[in-house]
Formats: structure tokens, sequence, C-alpha cells
């Protein structure tokens, strides 16, 4: 039984290789996926908000890799590993570490000069990230999750609220994030920024 998903505008497609590394083999349509995903996923951010970090642990290749593989380790074999091929977003696959060092080099840059705001120190650093895509799928909501770490753990701020509402299910929460992210794409991070406190009415 194969995997035969859908996509949502802004979802990069996993490839057919990597969808055999699949560890459910029952799982055959985009809603079981997204159902054990999921439950994989809070499970990681429990183990985030039950744990301590401090800056050198956040901002290390090791956690940016260890977080993924606890978003998707009991769903995915190549959970937590780069991506081998290339995809409609991202650096060339060769790249992936050699842009994240530069990320991180950047990030401890802004923090100790406090040359953005905190929230926008954290929103930079998930929007490259998200850029750079180091995975095969999973990137945005790995992004994410890297914001709410970095500007709770080490910038004393609220995580995020991402609109309030699920970003990945199709709606006005959804479009507003991905308009967003083009701004971002544009050079404008201030609605990104934005977007990240706000909490959706509809």
């Amino acid at each position: 039984m194969g995997l035969d998903l859908e996509y949502n505008n802004g979802q990069t497609p996993i490839s057919e290789e990597e969808k055999e590394n699949i560890l459910l083999p029952t799982i055959s349509t985009s809603l079981e996926l997204d159902e054990f995903e999921q439950a994989n996923i809070e499970k990681a951010i429990m183990w985030s908000m039950k744990n301590s970090f401090d800056l050198d642990k956040v901002l290390s290749i090791d956690f940016i890799k260890e977080l993924h593989r606890r978003m998707f380790s009991e769903v995915w074999d190549w959970a937590g590993t780069y991506r081998r091929s290339n995809k409609n977003i991202g650096v060339d696959k060769f790249h992936i570490e050699q842009e994240l060092y530069k990320l991180l080099k950047d990030c401890r840059y802004w923090i100790e000069n406090k040359v953005y705001s905190d929230d926008e120190i954290a929103i930079r650093y998930k929007y490259r990230i998200v850029s750079i895509h180091p995975f095969p799928n999973g990137n945005g909501r790995h992004s994410r999750i890297c914001g709410d770490i970095l500007v709770s753990h080490e910038l004393n701020r609220p995580i995020f609220t991402w609109g309030g509402k699920s970003i990945e299910e199709k709606g006005v929460t959804r479009k507003s994030y991905l308009d967003a992210l083009h701004k971002a794409d544009q050079g404008d991070l201030w609605p990104l920024v934005k977007f990240a406190r706000s909490v959706s009415s509809t």
C-alpha cells in the first residue's frame, strides 16, 4: 500500500524515494499521515517545554537535527537527517550544513549585539532555517518550533501564537502566513514578525 498524498499550497512534496522510508506502512492518506505526525510533534513540543537549554545548545547543528528527529522519528526513518535531493525551495543539498553554520553565527551576533528586537531575531532565525530547508519534509513546522524555543528559552519572551490556528490547514491563517513568507522572500520580515504574534478572529 503506497502513500497517496495531497499537498496544500506552499507544501514541499515528498519524493517517492522518501516515501519509502515511512515507519508506519499502514498509513496511506494525507489525513492519516497528518494525525501520526502531529502526535509525534506534540511529544517533541512537550520535551522542549520540560527542558532548559543554554544558548550554545540551541544554536548548534546537533540541536537543529535533534529537534527534527524528535518531531518525526516515530513516522519517518529520515527524521533528523539532511535531505539528499534538491527541492523546489532551499539551498543546494551539498550546502545545507555550511548555510546552517552561517545562520548560527549570524544569530549569535544578532543576540549579543542586540541588532534586532527579540521577536525579530527569533523570526529571522526561523525564516533562515526554512529557507535553507535542511530536511526532506517538515521544515516549516520544525522552523516554527525552533523560533519558539529561541524566543522563549533564550530571549525570555512568550512563544509565538502563529495566527492562533493551525497553519497546516487551508484557510485564512495559512494564507496570511504564506503571504508573510512571500514578503520575507522579498526582504521585508516585518509582516512575518507581526503574524507570529497575531491571533486570527476567523
